[in-house]
């Protein structure tokens, strides 16, 4: 049988470029697998727990109640600005209180409150603070807050799972506390809901806390930004005392133990 010398040159080639790759084939598939990140601990993890980390500058563990000359919700700035979207919330809150009336009465509704509202209620918040957490249970309706201060980010906002309370990430700057908050829900929450002021799910709450007057009191300061509500950021001051002498209890918000209020079920509450 005759062969064809261009085939054969062809095979020759075929198996020059076989044996010049073959090594380097050979070690791409001996190349070991790039390893994937560990898996983020839980707060309450005893390994995240024991990690080393320097000691606080103060410790809020303890029972605090909102004691602020300027009441427990969050006036807005003079000459604040509202978005087009904000103003008919504003607009139609006036308009029911001038008739005697409530805007969308959402707390009294069992709606939870939300950060920040949640902090400044009548009621107290105990705090709880872990080497790498801190954690804050108002007692009407036993709201709770994770501060995460073991060094995690903010969670992607793809997968974050809105909430009232938002996600919180704690870090020290010097003597004080800074807690950056965002991952909002975006109805039914209110920065001021007396006013029709709504808080959007782009709501970013900024707090520093400081410890002052021998640690029987906080003063925390507020920046408040959220440009799908507001113009600009809003700056609010509020203070703490420590409560020694109390306990926070089981406090559930029931739309029937809410029947005596005329918001609840009759045209007094304006939707």
């Amino acid at each position: 049988m005759i062969k064809s010398p261009t085939i054969g040159r062809m095979g020759g080639m075929a198996a020059v470029f076989t044996l010049a790759f073959a090594p380097q084939l050979s070690a791409q598939s001996q190349a070991p697998a790039a390893s994937a990140p560990p898996p983020q601990l839980g707060i309450l993890a005893p390994a995240n727990l024991a990690k080393p980390r320097p000691k606080p500058p103060f410790d809020l563990t303890g029972t605090w109640l909102h004691n602020s000359p300027t009441g427990e919700r969050f006036d807005p700035p003079a000459g604040f600005k509202l978005t087009p979207e904000a103003q008919i919330h504003y607009d139609a809150a006036q308009k029911a209180t001038k008739e005697g009336k409530i805007y969308r009465n959402d707390i009294g509704l069992c709606w939870p409150a939300g950060l920040p509202i949640m902090m400044t209620r009548a009621w107290p918040v105990s705090m709880i603070q872990l080497p790498n957490s801190i954690f804050m249970i108002q007692e009407l309706m036993n709201s709770v807050r994770i501060i995460y201060m073991d060094g995690r980010t903010h969670t992607d906002p793809e997968i974050a799972v809105p909430s009232f309370n938002g996600e919180s990430i704690g870090r020290w700057e010097g003597d004080t506390l800074v807690i950056d908050t965002k991952h909002f829900v975006a109805d039914h929450h209110w920065i001021h809901d007396r006013q029709g002021i709504p808080a959007s799910d782009a709501l970013h709450v900024v707090e520093r806390i400081r410890m002052i007057d021998g640690g029987t009191r906080l003063e925390i300061e507020y920046s408040l930004t959220d440009p799908k509500s507001w113009v600009g950021t809003w700056k609010i001051t509020k203070f703490w005392r420590r409560v020694d002498d109390r306990d926070i209890a089981e406090v559930e918000c029931l739309p029937d133990l809410n029947e005596h209020m005329p918001t609840v079920n009759s045209n007094a509450n304006v939707r």
